[in-house]
């Protein structure tokens, strides 16, 4: 079964930067390659929203408009990872990001809950 371990949360000043990671495992005849991943995050007393999605190759990646321009998703596909860069971060960015996986499928059916697997979530908490 895959499991997706988020990891590199933690407490930033507004206008400081993190780098979000998650490692993929639990791979058999599908490999990890074949996933479209992505990033979600909720904030306290908010509903779960999209903020990133990469492509299987890592060629494409689209964000909302809130994020686009701040925060990058790559994918290591030999090390079976992805990763978040945030930059110019913000309060309002303050939340748990969560890693997801979705296999066979595009970007926009991850974004619209057409999720496979879920990190258990990384804690992104930014003072100002």
């Amino acid at each position: 079964q895959v499991q997706l371990v988020e990891s590199g949360g933690g407490l930033v000043q507004a206008g400081g930067s993190l780098r979000l990671s998650c490692a993929a495992s639990g791979f058999t005849f599908i490999t990890f390659s074949s996933y479209t991943m992505g990033w979600f995050r909720q904030a306290p007393g908010k509903e779960r929203a999209f903020v990133a999605a990469v492509s299987w190759g890592g060629g494409t990646t689209h964000y909302p408009d809130s994020v686009k321009g701040r925060f990058t998703v790559s994918r290591d596909n030999a090390k079976n990872t992805v990763y978040l860069q945030m930059n110019n971060l913000t309060p309002e960015d303050t939340a748990v990001y969560y890693c997801a996986a979705t296999f066979g499928r595009a970007w926009i059916d991850l974004k619209s809950g057409g999720v496979d697997n879920w990190g258990k979530g990384a804690l992104v908490t930014v003072s100002a």
